[in-house]
């Protein structure tokens, strides 16, 4: 018991450790270099690692006086190598902490509300529970211990329990089974997909702020969806589907079609994330550049049609470039000034994500 509360406490100073330095964690990416599945190292310095203390000699009498003479056995003096120190050295202890608990903090942090799903994607799973106890059952579900208490009760009510030879037999009646009990449990599925602008505007700094800023929403949305999936998308003129590396490591040039991207988005939608059974979450960052005012008609056009009608949130984030326009945003504003469905975010540096994310999650949609 006093270990477990130990462990606890341990476990409470990591966290506020965590806390107290979370914008860094989240502008600098240290916790995403040490991501193992679902836990993340991270390493604490500053926290002293127990060593035994000798306290001043009194006399030539104590612990440790036998036969043996001076510099006997190991250690003797002269085999160290440099010159002693008088200050104790820094320790570095890396400790885990779980995606979920990673959640909870930056729900914390930002006053994040839990998110909704959408409708009829919350869809009931029924499970099958052995939780209950049955006279009848197949007798691979037979329960020993309760059918030899059930057969122990039936000899002492009838008096022929015989303490000094206590034989028991059961019989058919006294024969208990596990029983299998229906649950309907409900289940939601959900599917990020990220849409980056990778044209010759959005640098290596614009990529790492849609990098750490990815991180934290899947971060929080799968605190709400087990098995989140993801899908990545990038675009300059044409429009292609990629793995998690290339997209955050690809470098493109050339000019930029935004519709490209939102008509892929829409073909991975309807061939793979039906409406009825997916909660469906697209990202899209760029620069705000765009080929011209008939391609973001077009885009305009996705998204009142197709888009905003079925997915639970269309969000929107516009990573600052000195050689970008800025310009799509401007246009998103004036097309959707209050619409719900839409979410935009300008992102003028890193120290602007952590008010990105609250912009993408504060809706708890």
């Amino acid at each position: 018991m006093a270990i477990r509360e130990d462990q606890n406490r341990f476990k409470t100073i990591i966290k506020g450790k965590v806390r107290e330095d979370f914008k860094r964690y989240v502008t600098n990416g240290e916790l995403i270099g040490r991501r193992e599945g679902e836990l993340v190292k991270i390493p604490l310095p500053r926290i002293d690692i127990p060593t035994f203390r000798y306290g001043p000699k009194q006399n030539e009498q104590g612990v440790g006086q036998g036969d043996g003479e001076p510099g006997d056995g190991p250690g003797q003096p002269g085999q160290g190598a440099g010159k002693a120190g008088e200050n104790p050295g820094e320790h570095m202890l890396e400790v885990e902490i779980s995606m979920e608990e990673l959640a909870d903090i930056l729900g914390e942090k930002l006053q994040l509300p839990n998110i909704q799903p959408k409708g009829s994607k919350n869809l009931m799973t029924e499970k099958n529970k052995y939780s209950g106890i049955a006279p009848v059952g197949s007798e691979g579900l037979r329960k020993f211990k309760q059918t030899y208490k059930k057969a122990l009760t039936r000899y002492i009510s009838s008096g022929t329990y015989v303490p000094e030879d206590p034989v028991i037999i059961p019989i058919r009646r006294d024969y208990q089974y596990r029983s299998v009990k229906k649950t309907q449990t409900p289940h939601t599925k959900a599917v990020v997909i990220y849409m980056m602008d990778v044209s010759g505007s959005m640098g290596d700094e614009q990529k790492e702020i849609v990098r750490l800023e990815s991180f934290w929403i899947n971060t929080w949305l799968k605190k709400h969806y087990k098995g989140l999936e993801t899908r990545f998308i990038i675009h300059d003129a044409a429009a292609k589907e990629v793995d998690e590396e290339t997209f955050f490591k690809t470098s493109e040039s050339g000019g930029t079609l935004i519709s490209s991207a939102y008509k892929l988005c829409q073909q991975i939608i309807q061939q793979d994330y039906p409406f009825s059974e997916w909660n469906v979450y697209p990202f899209h960052f760029s620069d705000g550049d765009n080929w011209s005012g008939e391609d973001t008609r077009i885009c305009v056009n996705l998204l009142k049609e197709f888009f905003l009608p079925n997915v639970n949130v269309f969000s929107y984030g516009q990573v600052e470039s000195k050689y970008g326009s800025g310009q799509f945003l401007k246009d998103l504003q004036k097309e959707f000034p209050s619409d719900e469905r839409v979410t935009l975010s300008q992102i003028e540096n890193r120290d602007k994500i952590l008010d990105s994310i609250k912009d993408f999650l504060g809706k708890g949609k």
